[in-house]
């Protein structure tokens, strides 16, 4: 059937409409609507000088929605290019290599998932800022009582001296084991609360408690003065490492089972020794502070303090090789791993690299190294040592310590 354009209403045939100063274009498009086929023109401006705001929002709401299927759109085609790199890739690889990759894939995916539950089942290491305090409060290993306002406060000699001057020159007078020493403090307002907080900040940098004194500048001030002002417990303690004054431990290592056992022997099967703090490995590692108070229980400490002589702890050298020990005490009073040390000179060496050359075997790499100082670490029970080191090792030994964590 035809149509002739003579017989459809006047108002649905196209319209050129304007004046000289600003002529539009209409291009008009004809719909039928369902009852009497009206016609109804629909009119699309080229020139929007004159369209309404309304329009140009409709319009804008119009362009963001295609722009939004563009992308939506160049999305699938990154995804269908990825796929089709991937085939060109392996069209030409051996069935066993794309098995290869395969498990490599799934072995990295196992490796995330084992990394999540070990870091879920990750025990929080504990500071030396957090071990000082603990140390203070559960009183390991003190030597020296302060006396102050009929109150005792078991001290450790070491850290006071070292943190303090003016407990250095207090301390000094009086060096027998267990001696008591009155304290005299000419700071006026100073109670036993706030002398105590003092001996908190000593041990661990910040004060243990909430007192408005402490905000009093002029208080701050005279007791400065007293007592100097100490550096940072981090500066302190490397101090201490250093410098090992008032030393009250030493570590030797044998080859010997039966001396380690026993505690005792010739002196001349053991090799060299490290001086070390009570206080402080025993804060530090709960392996060293079981063994020290087994001694106090079974009265051999009271022979050490009764001879003025460090006690000795012997060492397996065939469990903690002596190469390592210098990085653990290290580790012990300044949280810093450094394994340069157990290069830095000839006189190091131990049993084990000793076994090790006489059996032919190639000198360890620093991941071995690590390795091995890990699972000491874990022996000993200090976690911030092992926490470090494990962030340094490979992937592969990171997944031998994450399953010996979840595992233990």
């Amino acid at each position: 059937m035809g149509a002739n354009a003579s017989n459809y209403p006047h108002s649905c045939s196209p319209r050129v409409g304007g004046n000289s100063q600003a002529q539009q274009t209409f291009i008009g498009t004809s719909s039928y609507s369902q009852q009497g086929y009206g016609c109804e023109s629909k009119l699309y401006s080229l020139d929007h000088g004159h369209e309404k705001p309304q329009d140009k929002k409709k319009r804008t709401s119009g362009l963001a929605t295609l722009k939004k299927k563009f992308i939506k759109r160049r999305k699938s085609n990154r995804s269908a290019d990825h796929a089709k790199q991937m085939r060109e890739l392996l069209s030409g690889w051996d069935v066993r290599d794309v098995n290869a990759l395969v498990e490599e894939y799934e072995g990295t995916s196992a490796l995330k998932e084992l990394s999540l539950q070990a870091s879920l089942a990750r025990p929080e290491a504990r500071t030396l800022q957090k071990d000082m305090a603990d140390l203070y409060e559960y009183k390991y290993c003190t030597d020296v009582d302060l006396i102050f306002q009929e109150t005792c406060f078991p001290v450790h000699r070491a850290i006071l001296a070292a943190r303090c001057p003016f407990f250095k020159t207090l301390l000094s007078s009086s060096p027998e084991y267990g001696a008591e020493i009155i304290m005299d403090i000419s700071t006026a307002g100073i109670d036993m609360p706030m002398f105590s907080a003092l001996l908190h900040y000593l041990y661990t940098g910040e004060f243990g408690m909430e007192d408005s004194r402490f905000q009093n500048v002029d208080i701050l001030v005279q007791l400065s003065e007293e007592f100097g002002t100490p550096n940072s417990l981090d500066v302190d303690m490397r101090g201490l490492f250093d410098y090992m004054c008032y030393y009250d431990v030493v570590l030797s290592f044998s080859s010997d089972s039966e001396l380690v056992e026993a505690f005792g022997g010739n002196q001349n099967c053991l090799d060299e020794e490290l001086k070390a703090h009570k206080a402080i490995i025993s804060a530090r590692s709960p392996f060293f502070r079981n063994l020290l108070q087994r001694r106090i229980r079974t009265g051999e400490e009271i022979t050490d303090r009764t001879l003025r002589t460090p006690t000795r702890i012997i060492l397996d050298e065939s469990i903690i090789p002596k190469k390592y020990a210098k990085v653990i005490l290290h580790c012990m009073y300044t949280d810093v791993v450094d394994l340069s040390v157990l290069h830095c000179s000839p006189s190091v060496g131990s049993l084990s690299e000793v076994q090790a050359l006489v059996a032919g075997k190639p000198n360890m790499t620093r991941a071995e190294e690590a390795m091995e100082l890990y699972h000491i670490a874990l022996f000993l029970e200090f976690n911030m040592l092992a926490q470090e080191l494990e962030r340094d090792l490979p992937w592969e030994a990171k997944g031998i310590c994450w399953l010996d964590r979840m595992h233990s």
